[in-house]
């Protein structure tokens, strides 16, 4: 009980900004694990809700594992393009996220 306080309030202190973007966070903030939990990835970081789709939209669990970092994960070339792309946006910008991993 009091492990999963003490990560709460880890949880709320980290929630400042985006761990894929760098923007200060909005009013709603998704936890991401870094190494998908179906992969054995037990780290989280806190996203906007656009950015956690981005992600997932640019890549699948097992791609996600063998990239292993979000520094990693920026360098796909559909992540960099929408970092430029969201970077001058609002922090509760919200748009449709198009699958960019050959999903129909």
């Amino acid at each position: 009980m009091a492990q999963a306080a003490a990560l709460a309030g880890h949880r709320e202190a980290a929630a400042d900004v985006c761990a894929l973007c760098g923007r200060p966070l909005g009013a709603r903030t998704e936890w991401h694990h870094v190494v998908p939990r179906s992969e054995g990835g037990t780290e989280t970081v806190p996203l906007h809700p656009i950015c956690h789709r981005a992600i997932h939209a640019a890549a699948d669990n097992a791609a996600l594992a063998r990239a292993g970092t979000l520094d990693a994960i920026r360098e796909d070339p559909a992540v960099a393009r929408f970092l430029r792309w969201i970077a001058d946006k609002p922090v509760d910008f919200h748009a449709p996220t198009r699958r960019t991993r050959g999903h129909s």
